[in-house]
């Protein structure tokens, strides 16, 4: 078996244009989290997968210089960038991740993981519910499953959003969810919006330079500023959301 984390990311973001290569404690926010991730003890490597168009050369070169590697693929059938992807690299288990989660905590990915292995799961995750921060999603699935989302997902944002199909009733997948030990989901540590930049750079302030930090010294950086919730009140899945909306206007 071959788990490859596969870390999407892109240039051309609606909302903040430009944020992979935002700086991170002197790296781009993407390698910031390629490194982060890459802690994984379940993982056999970590993948950016962004795309061949030219809006992300810079993407593939700050990635390249950085020594990581880097896959590039569909701009806009994110889904079809993942399969792939998957299929170019011989990835047998795949982690999906965002690329706009640089805090992502490496012992949350592995224990997705073994939440999938140990159920014999098709898919595994700990956002149906959430219980972690916005901002700490982690999905694990297998190939075969992924080749047939990449087969049956026809629509707009299934093909955008890669694991929609799959954790869809009519898909049928043996699923399972991986809960925290306490309902964190209020917590928005993703990065959107300019101040959602804001909020994790001051959390950085609080933590180890060497990114060796996980969710509950997150936690306790929260705890030390009460203020920072109140920095950057958006909505969870806006993305998604919006997707589902331009969806139901086409067709309307």
């Amino acid at each position: 078996m071959t788990t490859l984390a596969l870390i999407q990311a892109r240039m051309s973001s609606s909302r903040l244009p430009g944020k992979a290569l935002e700086p991170l404690q002197g790296v781009p926010l993407t390698v910031y989290m390629a490194r982060r991730t890459a802690r994984a003890r379940r993982l056999d490597g970590v993948v950016v997968v962004t795309s061949s168009d030219p809006s992300d050369d810079p993407l593939a070169a700050a990635l390249e210089a950085a020594a990581l590697p880097v896959f590039r693929g569909d701009l806009d059938d994110v889904l079809k960038r993942y399969a792939d992807a998957a299929a170019a690299l011989g990835a047998t288990e795949i982690v999906r991740l965002t690329g706009d989660c640089p805090l992502i905590d490496p012992a949350v990915i592995d224990a997705v993981i073994d939440a999938r292995r140990a159920a014999g799961a098709d898919y595994a995750s700990n956002i149906d519910p959430p219980t972690y921060p916005d901002g700490l999603d982690v999905e694990c699935f297998t190939r075969d499953v992924l080749v047939r989302a990449d087969s049956l997902a026809g629509r707009a944002p299934e093909r955008e959003h890669v694991t929609l199909w799959m954790r869809g009733a009519a898909a049928g997948l043996h699923r399972v969810n991986h809960r925290a030990i306490a309902d964190f989901s209020a917590l928005r540590l993703t990065i959107d919006y300019a101040d959602d930049l804001v909020l994790v750079r001051r959390l950085l302030d609080r933590l180890p330079v060497d990114g060796d930090f996980d969710l509950f010294d997150l936690l306790r950086a929260f705890s030390a500023e009460s203020a920072l919730q109140a920095l950057n009140p958006h909505e969870r899945n806006e993305g998604l959301a919006k997707s589902l909306a331009e969806e139901r206007g086409a067709t309307a």
